[in-house]
């Protein structure tokens, strides 16, 4: 049914590459998220293995190396975007000069200044409007740093990402 559309299937772990890459990629043409760890080592390894043991072109993959919402650990993934964009351009690697896709919405939602109520923290202020908040923060942290895309969820956020991607270019 999505043959010819262009789709992206997430995701091919390590344990699982081979049967997602063949299905996905190879007998369907569609893209596929390559997920791992916020590692440089990990995803360079997962797309090697995507490429060279299922046969998966490496246009057809995208990189999933995950995110953290600011605040909680993104020091650390604003560190591993930096080196792997640093290896796939100035070092020309090309196994990691795939997109990275960066999944904001999960991280950025369950932590307590999206998640913690009203009544238990009122001088936070409104709760969906905190969420709103922490998504739109680490989805622009995540575009500065490197990533090609963002998946949000609120549509206010992504009303706001859009602006600022539209102002950046």
């Amino acid at each position: 049914a999505l043959a010819g559309k262009n789709v992206l299937f997430m995701s091919a772990k390590n344990e699982n590459y081979k049967t997602v890459g063949a299905s996905v990629a190879l007998a369907n043409g569609q893209k596929l998220g390559a997920e791992t760890a916020d590692d440089i080592n990990l995803a360079k390894q997962l797309n090697i293995m995507l490429k060279k043991d299922a046969n998966v072109p490496a246009d057809s993959i995208v990189m999933n190396i995950g995110t953290a919402a600011v605040g909680y650990g993104y020091e650390y993934v604003a560190s591993t975007l930096d080196r792997i964009r640093d290896a796939a351009l100035k070092m020309a690697d090309a196994d990691l000069q795939m997109p990275i896709l960066a999944p904001v919405s999960i991280d950025t939602w369950g932590v307590k200044e999206s998640s913690a109520s009203e009544e238990d923290v009122p001088e936070w202020g409104n709760r969906e409007e905190r969420g709103i908040h922490m998504e739109i923060s680490t989805a622009a942290a995540n575009l500065v740093g490197g990533a090609d895309a963002v998946i949000l969820r609120h549509p206010a956020a992504v009303a706001a990402v859009k602006k600022f991607i539209n102002e950046l270019v």
